[in-house]
């Protein structure tokens, strides 16, 4: 059986009104006009069909159906204004689960969580590892953590960290490794790529952007996952192509060199949340993120 309530805007401008004795400052509360509250309160009355406040007087005076109305609205809404503010301490001691593709998550969120602990102490993060994309609703998620490019899903609100730049990279025990870096570009059209089977485009695209639009990459093994595509070009298995950021690590421990440079694709790195979702860690996060792809 649906509740019968009163109309619930014409109820708080009554009981702010008869809480603070005075229809302009409940109008002041509110931020509505004199003439909403006055209105809201005849509703009120109307729909009841007995006065709430005795009319002629200086000053409000409630009726006694006005006080009972006022002691009941002013301990629901006091109830109501306690839940709300538990719910939203709740909130933010809850964990925020960021979703994140399993080699991002393992190449460069996590070498990077002693740091975010230090520099944002009071965010909790529950981390799920995704493969094979996002649906729209993000189901499970507060946000998102990925590389992509437009069109996104009209679902999300998306924030756009920092480009996405490409590069091919090899280890210094490929068989071939001196002869590939001492060559030219085009030398890797003679080698059998390393690619993962979700960005089929990646070595055209980079052939593209160094000037070698009509070129016809061989692609050799492909993988599912851009973590086990890295490991079989730092085991020498072949070049790969991988974002910079990703590989830096890599690169800076001297396991993976790369020689011909890297190039933004159009893609960007972005945090990812549904449409409306106001948490302000969420803001925090994502502000946290830019530098870390800045520095």
């Amino acid at each position: 059986m649906a509740r019968r309530l009163p109309p619930l805007n014409a109820l708080r401008a009554f009981e702010a009104a008869a809480r603070v004795g005075s229809v302009s400052r409940a109008a002041d509360e509110l931020h509505v006009t004199h003439g909403a509250v006055s209105r809201h309160i005849r509703t009120l009355e109307d729909t009841l069909g007995a006065p709430l406040f005795e009319r002629g007087g200086r000053g409000l005076a409630l009726t006694a159906a006005g006080v009972r109305l006022r002691d009941a609205a002013g301990d629901a809404f006091a109830s109501l204004q306690s839940a709300w503010a538990a719910l939203h301490r709740d909130a933010r001691t809850s964990a925020l689960v960021l979703g994140c593709p399993g080699s991002l998550l393992a190449r460069w969120v996590i070498p990077r969580l002693e740091r975010l602990g230090t520099d944002l102490p009071a965010l909790k993060l529950h981390l799920s590892a995704q493969e094979g994309g996002f649906d729209a609703a993000l189901t499970g998620l507060d946000a998102a953590l990925l590389l992509g490019e437009a069109p996104w899903p009209a679902e999300w609100q998306v924030q756009r960290l920092g480009p996405e730049r490409i590069g091919p990279v090899l280890s210094p025990r490929h068989a071939r490794y001196q002869l590939l870096c001492d060559g030219a570009v085009d030398a890797l059209l003679e080698e059998p790529l390393l690619h993962t089977t979700s960005r089929p485009q990646a070595w055209p695209r980079w052939f593209a952007a160094q000037g070698l639009d009509d070129a016809v990459p061989r692609m050799g093994t492909g993988f599912d996952h851009l973590n086990y595509l890295l490991e079989a070009a730092i085991a020498g298995l072949g070049v790969a192509i991988a974002p910079q950021e990703v590989v830096q690590a890599d690169l800076d421990s001297g396991r993976l060199v790369a020689p011909w440079g890297f190039r933004e694709t159009g893609g960007h790195w972005a945090l990812c949340t549904v449409r409306g979702n106001a948490d302000p860690r969420i803001a925090a996060l994502a502000a946290w993120l830019q530098r870390q792809l800045d520095d």
